[in-house]
């Protein structure tokens, strides 16, 4: 590589591969599908990047270099170690579930709740159960593997009006083209593409077309692109920001180019004279479709906090990909390597050769169990030794899964190589998976606000589709609550949060919270709450009637004569209730 193409961009880490350098290039068989006139050049470095990532995660990482002019690297052996390093990262960081959490809902059950908090657990509720309509939980999953694996997912949200509510679809990375403007915000593009190839289909008439669909934030205006700037810009009120008029809203445009009839433009700039728009369920056509709404409904998802000026993810493989081509070439070799220690090269002196009767040509030995050969008086037989190599590279291999352990921060005790006899302690085992910790800390901060924005849209979308239930006003800030990524000392806790409830220096609310980030089978805390709060009333209801009626012998007694002390225990109902607290 010369100096003048020395790159340093969010994807310098791939630059040791050849096949970088000819992503676009025409004739380039690694990336034929890059030569496509339409795709922005800017952007050819993205989706190659994606491809090589995509061909570790499939072991195919081999056929990809050979595809590139390495012909030796159809003998590289991959075993799923970039496939199992991205699944160990992706578990950890969902952890064992992933719920919506509203703030101030959980303080709906108090005895006396604060401001607004009916309405929170009322959001939260809804919120909820469009998550079960959704397949919340299963987008989530696909949208983070591809983030953990790419660096970047895609989630586009859209109003259904037959099921009267917001539909959440994941899209590939490379399927996104997002354009910034310079002069907005950089953390949400005012345009967005989604772009693919659609192949030919000769049974169908149909030739190779290119598909594009446009979400775009414009002034609000009727008519049609060519009279737009003859029409007054009208202004409208939303029903997020009630009192408040806005000129702008978000148009979606949907359609496809024939290939044949694009001269080079890119996908920014496609000729709208030979466009094919389609058409939306209602048989409206998708040609700059006022949405109604004042935000693009499109949520990109980063794997990593981006660095200033970029807006692209990080792959977890991005920082141990040379250490996974070193261990499949290790893997190669100790393969070679076994295949000569299990059927040993074998050398001859002073042997009888059995000759083919057919040819009269000696015949080859095979060395096989119960073989004999015979030997003269001065024949010698010696044996290829190979075992201290294959030794050697299996030490090799278990170096360098530690390095890459240790490199991509998810530690030798995350992907389960630590063996148990070497950790003297919890707090020890604790240590060991620290950088785990703040490799998922970092990974869920950068979601935290995405989240929080996708299910901002998912309420504006049902205040848009005028749903009932959504009243009209602020969204409410949302979240998607994970559990902890790592097993939890549950009975630590559970000490813990007896002693601390008990001393009264905890709420119950908090007492629950914790046992159910524990991991505790807790599947709503607040109703959890309630179920306690109910037993502790109906202990002390008890208590008070055993009270009473010990009260009432003791006062039997007195009336016949039989004065006493009172029985140590014995306690007014009145008094009990001022002794135990409601709730406790």
């Amino acid at each position: 590589m010369g100096l003048r193409q020395f790159v340093i961009d969010a994807w310098s880490w791939l630059n040791y591969k050849p096949v970088m350098a000819e992503a676009g290039r025409s004739g380039n068989r690694a990336f034929p599908e890059l030569a496509k006139t339409w795709v922005p050049p800017h952007e050819l470095r993205r989706l190659a990047a994606y491809k090589v990532l995509a061909s570790y995660d499939n072991n195919q990482a081999g056929q990809l270099a050979a595809a590139g002019g390495d012909t030796s690297a159809l003998e590289r052996r991959e075993l799923g170690d970039a496939a199992k390093l991205v699944d160990t990262a992706l578990g950890y960081l969902l952890g064992s579930e992933q719920k919506v959490a509203v703030e101030g809902a959980e303080h709906a059950d108090q005895d006396t709740p604060t401001p607004g908090a009916a309405e929170a657990a009322a959001i939260q509720k809804r919120l909820r159960e469009w998550a079960d309509k959704e397949l919340l939980t299963f987008r989530v999953q696909q949208a983070e593997r591809a983030a953990v694996l790419l660096g970047d997912s895609v989630m586009v949200l859209a109003w259904n009006p037959e099921k009267q509510r917001p539909t959440l679809r994941v899209y590939d990375p490379g399927l996104f083209f997002p354009q910034w403007d310079d002069d907005a915000d950089d953390d949400f593009p005012t345009r967005v593409h989604l772009a693919w190839d659609l192949p030919a289909d000769d049974e169908a008439g149909l030739k190779a077309r290119v598909r594009r669909v446009t979400y775009e934030l414009g002034s609000i205006s009727e008519g049609s692109d060519a009279d737009q700037e003859s029409l007054a810009t009208r202004a409208r009120t939303y029903p997020w920001e009630p009192g408040r008029e806005s000129i702008t809203t978000c148009y979606l445009t949907d359609a496809e180019w024939l290939l044949e009839d694009l001269n080079g433009e890119t996908l920014d700039r496609l000729p709208m004279s030979k466009a094919s728009f389609r058409v939306g369920a209602d048989g409206t056509e998708l040609n700059r479709l006022d949405l109604l709404i004042d935000f693009v409904p499109v949520v990109h998802i980063a794997n990593s906090i981006p660095d200033g000026g970029e807006h692209w993810g990080r792959s977890v493989l991005a920082r141990v990909l040379q250490a996974l081509d070193e261990l499949a070439a290790t893997d190669s070799d100790s393969s070679a390597a076994s295949a000569t220690t299990g059927t040993p090269i074998i050398g001859l002196a002073g042997a009888r050769l059995p000759v083919d009767r057919a040819t009269g040509q000696p015949q080859e030995l095979e060395v096989r169990a119960g073989a004999v050969w015979q030997l003269g008086e001065t024949g010698r037989m010696d044996a290829l030794d190979t075992s201290p190599q294959l030794a050697e590279l299996r030490a090799r291999v278990d170096h360098l899964l530690e390095r890459i352990a240790s490199n991509s921060r998810v530690t030798a005790a995350g992907l389960g190589t630590l063996d148990a006899t070497e950790v003297p302690s919890g707090y020890a085992l604790k240590l060991a998976l620290g950088p785990l910790d703040g490799l998922i800390g970092m990974m869920r901060l950068a979601r935290e606000h995405k989240y929080r924005l996708l299910f901002k849209m998912v309420q504006r979308l049902y205040q848009a589709g005028r749903t009932e239930g959504w009243p009209a006003g602020e969204t409410l800030p949302a979240r998607l609550a994970w559990a902890p990524h790592t097993p939890t000392d549950r009975g630590a806790v559970l000490e813990e949060v007896v002693k601390a409830h008990g001393a009264g220096v905890m709420s119950l609310e908090t007492a629950v919270m914790m046992l159910l980030e524990a991991g505790y089978p807790i599947k709503d805390a607040s109703q959890e709450v309630e179920r306690i709060r109910a037993k502790a009333e109906q202990e002390l209801e008890v208590r008070i009637a055993e009270a009473a009626a010990r009260r009432g012998g003791v006062e039997e007694r007195v009336e016949d004569g039989d004065a006493g002390e009172e029985p140590a225990g014995v306690a007014v109902g009145e008094q009990a209730r001022e002794r135990v607290p409601t709730g406790s």
